[in-house]
């Protein structure tokens, strides 16, 4: 988990005051440097925000910055929504804040995201505070949640085993265990606050590919990255990409899980004859 992240989640950790809905607030547009929000769906915000944040440029932008490791795990569809009706509101006739459903509903397939790397979910965001469905609050949109059970989804895992050099038969195998298997190249660079940052380069190649679909794996790998952290650091040294064979399944709730991963070095030559042998192979 990045630095500033951990320091903005210990800093949701004591319960805020709650919000009065009697106090003075202006409207002010959202700063373009407020990229979480920025495309939200509205332009203009309410200061002081429902986290009790009033300085925009000293407090909310550089706040609001500290979520981007979270909404960009995809941990929920309506995780952005979510934080910005908190820390952006809408600046109406009145106060619209999230729905506790929505709370909900956010908390229970992001907390297990923070939960990986060591944080629990915030008591600032205490899904208690909000109030029951009602007209006047933000709530779930269920396209959302039924889109969402469509796809493979990464999550929190225990690190898949790491090969080197491995047998043919060793390959071949993985390939016909497990559901699919890919190669990907994946690189880490040190960005200018110093966390490291992982991302995949170049296109990710079927071997075997079972229930993925083409245009989503790439982003499901990603998304497996950013959640698994703390593998993703064993993996990949800094400075450096590396080809992997990358092997695993989707378990019948739709959760993806990597179980191996084989680093394909130049030298590797069972592994490149395990990938040609594999289309004629028989398990």
């Amino acid at each position: 988990m990045p630095l500033l992240f951990a320091v903005a989640l210990l800093a949701l950790a004591c319960p805020l005051m709650a919000f009065d809905m009697g106090q003075s607030t202006r409207c002010v547009a959202i700063p373009n440097q407020m990229k979480v929000c920025k495309d939200v769906g509205y332009s203009e915000m309410r200061l002081p925000n429902f986290l009790g944040h009033s300085n925009l440029e000293g407090e909310v932008v550089p706040r609001s910055e500290d979520w981007r490791p979270l909404l960009q795990t995809g941990c929920h569809p309506q995780a952005q929504a979510f934080l910005c009706s908190l820390i952006a509101p809408v600046c109406l006739d009145t106060f619209i804040q999230p729905c506790r459903s929505l709370c909900v509903a956010v908390r229970d397939s992001c907390a297990p995201v923070l939960a990986c790397q060591g944080h629990p979910w915030p008591e600032a965001l205490n899904c208690d505070r909000f109030s029951a469905e009602d007209d006047m609050c933000l709530s779930p949109h269920p396209k959302f949640s039924h889109f969402a059970k469509d796809l493979p989804k990464p999550v929190c895992q225990n690190c898949p085993s790491v090969e080197e050099t491995p047998a043919m038969k060793t390959v071949l195998d993985a390939f016909c265990q497990d559901d699919f298997a890919v190669t990907a190249k994946i690189h880490r660079r040190r960005i200018l606050r110093g966390e490291p940052e992982f991302g995949l380069e170049g296109r990710v190649e079927f071997i075997h590919q079972g229930p993925l679909l083409p245009y989503d794996t790439q982003h499901l790998l990603q998304q497996w990255l950013l959640i698994n952290l703390q593998c993703a650091s064993t993996l990949v040294h800094p400075g450096r990409s590396q080809l992997y064979v990358l092997t695993g399944a989707v378990q019948p709730d739709g959760t993806l899980g990597l179980n191996r991963v084989f680093p394909w070095h130049k030298r590797d030559t069972n592994i490149a004859v395990a990938t040609r042998k594999w289309k004629y192979h028989r398990c």
